[in-house]
């Protein structure tokens, strides 16, 4: 009987022989990433499970509809991801440190950031959820079912910034299975509830709204008894736990905090905000071309679930060695994450370009619609490879609490390259064409800028203003 161990110890002994990344540090990596992969791709394949059953129910401008609303979703949940961003960052360096308690502090101060950021967001979605979509588009029925969407969903933002929160905690704590175990619960209640409301009950749209909004909440609900220190089943409780005695600020943790997370929260906001003016050129083709694009980076982001994993075990690892001021182990450990990240997208993107075609039919049925999506699907893997080598990039830089440049390379990757060559295909014989080189830019001028900055080292001087010993 073949033992199943061998080739897994094959795997790391070859990658370890062509210097990809040393079996010790594979191990470390891959204990920290699988259950974020997981984790990711349960995240994104709820969405994308949404968007394929609402389009086989209602068509091309249901889906189109969704991508509006997907996108101002998806501004607000980027404010969260920043925030918690600069949360595992500083996390990870100082339980690394040995100074728990002020991890948990700091932990507190992120809860009440979290609050303070979601609750206008969502006031404002669920106002203005009518003109705001219309902003992006004048197809009725689109926008119609956009409102609808968006209205229902976005008070599920406030639960799911605390959920960022929890889940980059879990890790800046070398605990990646307990947010695995709670995301991928509540993904699987998502595509069960949304199905049951669109299937069963003739919702639609609403159906996919609700369904979201329910487990979005049921999942904060779950993290919040770990957060505050209880076990689950006998573990799962967080190092760092919240309480709700004790002091609630600390204003050089909250200066530290803001200073680290903004400039994460900047970059996520400057991508979101870049969706509304590419969606807005993408609908000058019509809807069928609005529908191919979100289904070509729904099925990018799930083909990206690997980077989800990789880039937190880079943010938490090298935090947590430059934590214990191992600023050589640190480096070690970006290096060979980055290298092993983009050998495996390499891989990734090969089969989500074989699978194009087969892919696009789960979405759209008509040969035309099908075609256009197949080749967006295959263009957005090409981008897959420079995505996954920005997401380990800039997981190491933010581990080190170097979070401006990742910042200034999302913004020229997007507002100097890809809206405007997007754009040129509205005005030049390029057509959709343009859209196609456009996704490449999107990820591949952040991901050299990026990768240049972890080559320089500098982040490693950057890293020492937010050590534990620089406080005493």
């Amino acid at each position: 009987m073949v033992d199943p161990a061998r080739p897994v110890a094959v795997l790391a002994a070859l990658l370890a022989r062509l210097g990809i990344i040393e079996r010790d540090r594979l191990t470390a990596t891959v204990d920290l990433a699988w259950p974020r992969v997981i984790t990711g791709f349960a995240i994104m394949s709820k969405q994308t499970a949404d968007l394929a059953m609402v389009g086989s129910v209602l068509g091309a401008p249901a889906v189109a509809g969704l991508a509006f609303a997907g996108a101002y979703w998806t501004v607000g949940k980027f404010v969260a991801i920043g925030l918690a961003g600069g949360t595992v960052g500083l996390v990870s360096q100082n339980y690394g440190g040995g100074e728990s308690a002020r991890a948990a502090l700091l932990v507190k101060q992120s809860v009440w950031v979290a609050l303070a950021l979601a609750v206008p967001v969502v006031a404002g979605f669920v106002a203005f959820a009518d003109p705001l979509i219309a902003l992006l588009s004048d197809d009725a029925a689109a926008v119609g079912y956009g409102t609808t969407y968006l209205g229902i969903v976005a008070p599920a933002l406030a639960f799911e910034f605390l959920n960022m929160i929890a889940s980059r905690t879990y890790a800046g704590v070398s605990d990646t299975f307990t947010p695995m175990v709670v995301r991928a619960g509540g993904a699987v209640l998502n595509v069960a509830l949304s199905g049951t409301l669109i299937f069963g009950f003739g919702w639609g749209v609403a159906g996919a709204a609700v369904g979201t909004a329910v487990a979005t909440g049921v999942v904060t609900l779950i993290f919040s008894w770990g957060m505050f220190g209880r076990e689950y089943f006998g573990r799962g409780a967080s190092p760092v736990a919240l309480s709700l005695g004790g002091p609630q600020f600390d204003r050089e943790l909250l200066t530290q905090l803001l200073r680290v997370s903004t400039p994460l929260i900047a970059r996520r906001v400057s991508q979101g905000l870049a969706t509304f003016p590419l969606l807005a050129i993408t609908a000058s083709f019509g809807s069928a071309t609005v529908a191919a694009l979100e289904v070509g980076r729904r099925v990018r982001n799930i083909a990206n679930s690997t980077s989800w994993g990789l880039s937190i075990a880079s943010s938490t690892l090298v935090g947590q060695e430059l934590g214990a001021g191992e600023e050589g182990e640190a480096t070690a450990y970006g290096t060979q994450i980055i290298t092993l990240a983009a050998v495996i997208h390499l891989f990734v993107a090969a089969g989500v370009i074989l699978l194009a075609e087969p892919t696009a039919t789960l979405f759209v049925d008509e040969p035309a619609a099908v075609a256009l999506s197949a080749t967006f699907i295959a263009v957005s893997a090409v981008s897959l490879v420079a995505m996954g080598i920005d997401g380990s990039a800039t997981g190491a830089l933010r581990g080190a609490g170097d979070t401006r440049i990742p910042f200034y390379a999302s913004l020229v990757g997007l507002y100097v390259f890809t809206l405007p060559v997007a754009y040129l295909g509205t005005v030049t014989a390029l057509g959709e064409t343009a859209l196609y080189v456009a996704l490449v830019l999107e990820t591949g001028v952040p991901a050299a800028v990026t990768l240049w900055r972890f080559r320089t080292g500098k982040w490693r001087a950057v890293s020492r203003d937010y050590r534990p010993e620089a406080e005493s």
